[in-house]
């Protein structure tokens, strides 16, 4: 370890070890290069253990919601953090840097993305690591707007997946209020669609009146 510097003076020194990062990390899904939180990590902890420098990261704020990402809503946990890194020299004095970080992911990796975020962003910003251009995201989403609707596709499918009247009646009534956004040979698919499955449900109830799923009034089940 080098000499106990104040905190300033080793960040400053922490700052010239490490010099510029590159963008090593590959997004292959929407094809660009990213400056992943390992990359971040993996070139500043030697400088940070060389003159004895630790981060000790507080939770400010933390925010947790769902949203739907495109035109398949896809359910997203979306967390926003809000995070105090404290850097801690070797003679006890400290800087802080307040950031913050955001993320999404359809498990249970919203928070930890979000947090790994915000330490790269602390880490970037507080020792002014150079970059060559801006930095995006590893991965980025579109949410879903009111008038996107489900592709074909996945309405067929769930008219199939329909086990129950009350649930095929519940894909009937999302067709009807969202049918100008399908064309006509389409709802023709899904109304024949829907009467199979109707009659797979309650093959008893066949001539029992169900109303076209193509009118502008929701699709009404009897049983």
């Amino acid at each position: 370890m080098e000499n106990k510097l104040p905190i300033a003076q080793a960040l400053s020194e922490i700052m010239k070890a490490v010099g510029g990062i590159a963008k090593k990390d590959r997004n292959q899904a929407q094809g660009f290069n990213f400056r992943g939180i390992d990359s971040v990590v993996n070139a500043v902890s030697p400088a940070l253990q060389k003159f004895g420098v630790i981060v000790v990261p507080s939770v400010e704020e933390y925010d947790y919601q769902t949203v739907e990402i495109g035109k398949n809503r896809t359910a997203m946990g979306h967390v926003r953090v809000k995070v105090t890194y404290t850097f801690i020299g070797a003679n006890g004095d400290s800087i802080k840097a307040t950031v913050v970080g955001e993320a999404m992911d359809s498990g249970d990796k919203a928070t930890a993305k979000a947090m790994s975020v915000a330490f790269r962003t602390a880490l970037l910003q507080s020792l002014s690591l150079p970059t060559d251009e801006i930095d995006p995201d590893a991965t980025s989403y579109e949410r879903s707007s009111e008038k996107d609707v489900l592709p074909s596709e996945a309405v067929i499918t769930r008219i199939g997946q329909s086990t129950d009247i009350e649930s095929l009646s519940l894909v009937g009534q999302y067709i009807t209020l969202n049918k100008d956004a399908y064309p006509v040979a389409l709802l023709d698919q899904f109304r024949t669609k829907f009467r199979e499955q109707q009659l797979k449900i309650n093959p008893l109830k066949l001539e029992e009146e169900i109303e076209d799923v193509s009118t502008t009034e929701p699709a009404r089940v009897t049983v």
